[in-house]
C-alpha cells in the first residue's frame, strides 16, 4: 500500500491495478470512497485498460487474428511499479508482459499519476507507445463514491449536480453491450435523484454528455464532493444492485455495440496512438 497526505484529506492505493482504495477527509470524518465490500461489489476504483467495458463475446480481431480480452481488460487484475514521489504524490507503471501480449499483441507503458492538493486528488492516465507500431487502446474510470445512509439519511436524499446539462440521454445495455437505443431523464434545475432502481438495468452510458463536472450533494447536510473530468467522449453511470455507492465513470472508450464487426481498428472510441507517441486524460475529486 501507498499512502498520500497533507492536512485536509488521506488517500491510500495498491500496486495491484494502481486502484485508489480510500480518500478521507479529515475535517469532515469520512471516507469519500466506496469501502469495497465484496457482498455487493468488491472493488474501489478498478483501472479499465486496454478496453473499457465488454467486448462482443469476449473477443477482438486485430490483423487478422482473434484475441479474448475480459470485461474492463486486464490492468485492474495486475501488479503496477509503484514510485512515491513524496508524501503527496505517487506514480504507477505497467508495461507489457509475457502474459498480456498473448491476449493484446502491443507494447505500451500505461502510468496512474495521483496528486493531492489541499482536499482535492487528481488521477492522471497516461499511455507511452514504445513500439514501432499504432498502440490501439481504451482506457477509463471506475471511481466508486461512499453514499452512505443511517436514520436519518436515505439514498433518496442524495443527488448528482451537472454543471451544464438540463437533460441526459443514454444508451441501454443489452448483454454487456451498447444498444441502439436511446432514452432521455429531464433534471431538475440539473440535479439527478439517486435512486437504487436507477441502475436495476445496468449502467446508464452517455455519447453525449455536456458536463465536465458531476457533483454528489445532498440535502440533509453541506458535505460531498466535486468530480471533474475533461475530454473523456464517454460517460458511465452505475451502482450495484441497492448498494449504496455510486460510480461516476470518465472513459475513453466504449463497449462494443450490439452490431460491432469485432475489429479493434473499427471500434467505437478506439485511441489510435502513433510510434513513440505520448497521450494523458486526468479527473480529480474536491471533497467539501
Amino acid at each position: 500500500m501507498i499512502f498520500l497526505e497533507n492536512e485536509h484529506i488521506k488517500a491510500s492505493l495498491t500496486t495491484k491495478g494502481a486502484e485508489l482504495q480510500s480518500l478521507a477527509g479529515k475535517e469532515t470524518g469520512r471516507d469519500y470512497l466506496w469501502n469495497g465490500n465484496p457482498d455487493y461489489w468488491g472493488k474501489f476504483s478498478p483501472v479499465l485498460f486496454p478496453i473499457v467495458g465488454a467486448i462482443k463475446n469476449n473477443t477482438y480481431l486485430f490483423e487478422g487474428k482473434e484475441y479474448t480480452l475480459p470485461r474492463h481488460g486486464f490492468a485492474r487484475d495486475n501488479q503496477f511499479e509503484a514510485e512515491q514521489i513524496s508524501n503527496t504524490e505517487a506514480v504507477f507503471t505497467l508495461v507489457q508482459n509475457e502474459e498480456t501480449l498473448k491476449v493484446y499483441p502491443f507494447d505500451f507503458t500505461l502510468k496512474l499519476h495521483y496528486k493531492i492538493t489541499d482536499a482535492s486528488l487528481s488521477c492522471s492516465y497516461i499511455v507511452l507507445n514504445p513500439g514501432n507500431k499504432e498502440l490501439l487502446f481504451s482506457v477509463g474510470g471506475h471511481p466508486a463514491f461512499a453514499v452512505p445512509t443511517n436514520e436519518q439519511i436515505s439514498y433518496n436524499d442524495y443527488f448528482l449536480e451537472f454543471n451544464k446539462d438540463e437533460s441526459l440521454v443514454y444508451y441501454k445495455i443489452n448483454g454487456d453491450l451498447i444498444d441502439e437505443e436511446t432514452e432521455v431523464i429531464q433534471l431538475n434545475n440539473h440535479s439527478l435523484t439517486l435512486t437504487h432502481q436507477l441502475f436495476y438495468k445496468d449502467a446508464l452510458v452517455f455519447k453525449t454528455l455536456k458536463s465536465d463536472c458531476i457533483s454528489i450533494k445532498n440535502h440533509k447536510d453541506l458535505h460531498g464532493l466535486h468530480f471533474t473530468f475533461k475530454n473523456f467522449p464517454f460517460f458511465g453511470i452505475w451502482a450495484a444492485k441497492d448498494a449504496d455507492f455510486v460510480c461516476l465513470e470518465p472513459w475513453c472508450g466504449i463497449a462494443d455495440g450490439i452490431n460491432h464487426n469485432q475489429d479493434l481498428k473499427d471500434k467505437e472510441g478506439i485511441v489510435a496512438l502513433a510510434p513513440k507517441g505520448n497521450w494523458e486524460r486526468s479527473w480529480s475529486i474536491a471533497c467539501f
